[in-house]
């Protein structure tokens, strides 16, 4: 079983930053897939990016490219969302996510672990 905790949300203004990490006790994420998702209220949740075991490959959501990045560093057992150049529409609960692949993946059931969420909010 693996356990994600995911940390660094909060309050920011529209145009901020934030960077969001997710880790893991008592396991490795070495070997997996790793996602970013999020949820604003009253809609479903929706993929963010993605990144391969290795982290050669990423994938990003068209409403992020060029303004998040995902990476990760095995060592720390840790993966990273950079977010810059926050909007509103940015407001929801991001989770972190595992699958037991290391291959990327878009879709919500692709993914085998899951965090309990951390809540960013982007201030107009």
């Amino acid at each position: 079983q693996v356990q994600l905790v995911e940390s660094g949300g909060g309050l920011v203004q529209a145009g901020g930053s934030l960077r969001l990490s997710c880790t893991t006790s008592g396991s490795t994420l070495s070997g997996l897939g790793m996602g970013w998702f999020r949820q604003a209220p009253g809609k479903e949740r929706e993929f963010v990016a993605t990144i391969s075991s290795g982290g050669i490959t990423r994938t990003y959501a068209d409403s992020v490219k060029g303004r998040f990045t995902i990476s990760r560093d095995n060592g720390k057992n840790t993966v990273y969302l950079e977010m810059n150049g926050l909007k509103s529409e940015d407001t929801a609960v991001y989770y972190c996510a595992a699958r037991r692949s290391r291959l990327t993946a878009q879709s919500v059931a692709s993914y085998d672990y899951w965090g309990q969420g951390t809540q960013v909010t982007v201030a107009s």
